[in-house]
């Protein structure tokens, strides 16, 4: 499921899928991306890289086409390879820097970035 919060520029995306489950939090104000792994207790935060990642209007417009119509293409699809590094806990100036959304997903969790 995806629910986008237009007010806070932040798109909150849901996925449940036994193992393979995750939540994903785009916020647009920041400028950063955070997927917590259910599977593996992880945060896997990145930075929206604008040529990479669509705007938070068109977000919403390709969810309503691929709910609506099921298999439309787009070249817009959204994929992210995280590979292995060091991780560590949130400190008070990540959470500046990542802001509240981010924080309440992640907070206790090992961050990679």
């Amino acid at each position: 499921t995806m629910t986008i919060h237009s007010e806070e520029h932040v798109v909150d995306v849901h996925v449940r899928s036994g193992v393979y489950s995750s939540d994903t939090i785009f916020d647009y104000t920041h400028g950063y991306i955070a997927t917590r792994l259910f599977s593996r207790n992880a945060c896997f935060i990145m930075k929206i890289k604008k040529e990479y990642i669509p705007e938070l209007r068109e977000i919403g417009r390709l969810a309503f086409e691929r709910q609506t119509m099921k298999d439309v293409y787009s070249p817009n699809n959204v994929w992210a390879q995280f590979q292995a590094g060091t991780s560590r806990l949130g400190h008070l100036k990540d959470w500046v820097l990542y802001g509240k959304h981010i924080e309440n997903l992640c907070t206790g969790l090992p961050l990679y970035e």
